[in-house]
């Protein structure tokens, strides 16, 4: 392997940095598809990275133009440290006099090895030692156990599970909570991004200006999962609640699809910060740039998409992107939102229980099987009642309570149970069953519960009577199950409606297809 490089001219003059960093990526890329790995756990694209180090720094030029100013950046999925490289080097580009110290942690031990001598072999500045870039699982043997960080960056693996920290994590949850890094809920095991996000937000410096701290800001890559998976009260739902209710998620941007080494699915930059600019307070920007892409000449992986840097005559397309975010204004790619709209009310809809009463030999038999020494109650309820089809259970149900005190009979409640489980149906049609047979309201149909998301923004009461009542009358809501949740639905906020064609042009589109599949069939039986 080494004599075939050294066959190679890779001397910086022909070779540049940024090129040499290409050939590396692909390198690893094919070698990790060699040992059926996923080269998403190594590196991200640097045209990605580019943009998440630009939002990360750019309302900070006062601050890193400051003389003397050290900063401290931590990447706790850094891989082969592709993050921190590209933060050090925007600093040297626009702030020489700043000094940036990077820290990195990483589970994988090939690429913890490679960011490390990586790090090495680069000018990197770090504070005073040189093992800024640690060995170890960040969820359950964290690095940097007690430090804060300026900022941070991650592009954690998609999709992956934690069952093998799903104990100590648990444990971590439930008996420090708040106090420990994972207070906010625990997502499905399946995916632990936001595990990773949360850990992250456990390292934020507070804004103290007078002690000269002054908060942090944290990019993440995300798939669209963490975005909306889970309903109001699941882990991931507590965890977007806790979020936006501290006021510390600030911006989502859209990637295009096709743009990582290892996947085509669509991909989200989010920038969290406890430090918001006055005029973002409260606000949530969501921008949507999924069409901001120039096709590579040639693919890497399922990399086929990159976005513009402005070089070799690519349009700057993480300007135009970034020049988005700051001007924090409303247009056609850029949303701005209160962080309320993206909040609802799981509110519990309940319908009434309505049974019809009718007793039958099959289900007198069934009843004194279970209860042999009610009989002679069964017989006199039989006589009493009749076997006819009754729809009111209240009224049933009262003269049977009436006939047991005739015969100062006394029926334990599983009995009472038993009894209208055997001999009732559910029928639309029949009276609401009261509770406890008083006036306290309906006893709720378990199989007809619904549940309606309602806004924060909305009064829940005005909902209801305007959305839910015109179409199920009879309903109420039970307010004691009452849950808070928070979703962030993308496609909703972006969809713009596209007309169909009219129906001419579809019909000539269908002929000239049936056409050529009839000249296609002849040439082949010919």
């Amino acid at each position: 392997m080494v004599s075939k490089f050294c066959d190679v001219d890779l001397h910086p003059d022909n070779v540049p940095n940024a090129e040499m960093g290409l050939i590396f990526e692909n390198l690893i890329r094919r070698f990790n598809e060699l040992a059926n790995e996923t080269a998403g756990d190594h590196f991200t694209p640097r045209d990605v990275i580019r943009l998440m180090v630009n939002i990360l720094f750019i309302n900070d030029d006062k601050l890193l133009a400051t003389p003397g100013t050290v900063r401290k950046l931590l990447d706790p999925a850094c891989g082969t440290g592709g993050m921190l490289a590209e933060a050090q080097n925007y600093l040297r580009e626009h702030h020489a006099a700043a000094r940036l110290y990077v820290y990195g942690q990483d589970y994988n031990k090939r690429a913890f090895a490679t960011a490390a001598s990586d790090m090495l072999m680069k000018q990197v500045d770090h504070n005073g030692g040189t093992d800024n870039i640690r060995f170890g699982d960040s969820f359950t043997d964290d690095q940097f156990p007690r430090e804060s960080f300026d900022y941070l960056l991650a592009n954690p693996p998609f999709g992956v599970d934690w069952k093998k920290q799903q104990n100590e994590i648990q444990r971590e949850h439930e008996k420090l909570g708040f106090g420990g890094r994972f207070g906010a809920g625990l997502p499905r095991v399946n995916d632990g991004s936001l595990l990773f996000l949360q850990h992250m937000i456990s390292k934020f410096e507070p804004v103290l200006p007078d002690q000269h701290k002054h908060g942090s800001r944290l990019g993440i890559v995300f798939s669209g999962s963490p975005l909306f998976t889970g309903g109001a009260g699941s882990g991931e739902s507590d965890i977007r609640k806790w979020i936006i209710e501290n006021d510390w998620l600030e911006t989502i941007v859209a990637l295009p699809e096709q743009m990582f080494y290892n996947t085509g699915i669509g991909t989200y930059v989010w920038i969290v910060t406890n430090r918001k600019e006055k005029r973002r307070k409260g606000k949530i920007q969501l921008v949507d740039a999924r069409e901001c892409y120039i096709p590579m000449r040639r693919s890497l992986g399922d990399k086929r998409r990159k976005i513009g840097e402005g070089k070799d005559g690519e349009p700057d397309q993480i300007g135009d992107i970034v020049k988005l975010y700051g001007r924090f204004a409303e247009s056609d790619m850029s949303k701005i939102f209160d962080n309320a709209d993206f909040g609802y009310t799981r509110v519990t809809v309940e319908r009434p229980l309505r049974l019809r009463y009718q007793m039958t030999v099959e289900d007198k038999a069934r009843f004194l099987d279970a209860c042999p020494h009610l009989l002679d109650d069964v017989q006199a309820i039989d006589k009493n009642l009749g076997r006819e089809s009754q729809r009111d259970w209240n009224a049933v149900w009262s003269r049977i309570e009436k006939l047991l005190r005739t015969r100062k009979s006394r029926w334990k409640a599983p009995e009472q149970k038993l009894f209208r489980t055997v001999f009732t149906k559910k029928d639309p049609e029949a009276e609401p069953v009261l509770k406890g047979g008083r006036e306290e309201g309906y006893e709720p149909d378990a199989d007809l519960r619904d549940f309606e998301n309602i806004p924060l923004k909305e009064n829940i009461e005005t909902y209801f009577e305007r959305e839910v009542l015109p179409h199920v009358p009879d309903a109420w809501m039970d307010r004691s199950k009452d849950k808070v949740g928070y979703e962030i639905n993308f496609n909703r906020h972006f969809y713009s409606y596209t007309p169909p064609r009219p129906l001419e042009q579809i019909d000539a589109d269908l002929k000239r297809a049936e056409e050529e599949i009839l000249r296609l069939l002849k040439d082949v039986t010919s």
